[in-house]
């Protein structure tokens, strides 16, 4: 169950350097200003706060990658417990997402599936 766990882990990690991808790198290009539903004004004005974002979510991935590094060298419990640290504070952040805003249930689940199923599989472990 840790190898599934470290699965959902690499995918969420994935999923969170995209979004890191989108809000450091990309926040004022047309595709990603669809992705966030935003407009050049308001862009420009959010650029510092997105640019930020990004990388927490840049940091999440980090963490979660070497937990998955850790666990496959040896010592499980401290491998585990990075992946537990990053996939917990993912899915924290898809439920804080989808209660300040319900329109956003869709943007939660994409971020929040895979962390959820790495803390589930880990429980089971």
């Amino acid at each position: 169950m840790v190898i599934v766990a470290s699965v959902f882990a690499a995918v969420a990690a994935l999923i969170h350097v995209y979004i890191f991808r989108l809000e450091s790198l990309a926040w004022t290009d047309p595709g990603t200003q669809k992705v966030f539903g935003t407009t050049p004004e308001t862009v420009e004005v959010t650029k510092p706060l997105a640019y930020n974002q990004g990388f927490y979510n840049l940091f999440l991935a980090v963490i979660a990658v070497t937990g998955i590094i850790v666990s496959a060298a040896g010592p499980d419990d401290v491998g585990e417990a990075l992946i537990y640290a990053a996939c917990g504070s993912m899915l924290a952040a898809a439920l804080v997402l989808v209660t300040s805003d319900a329109s956003k249930l869709r943007a939660a689940l994409i971020q929040g599936v895979a962390p959820a199923l790495a803390v589930v599989a880990l429980l089971v472990a």
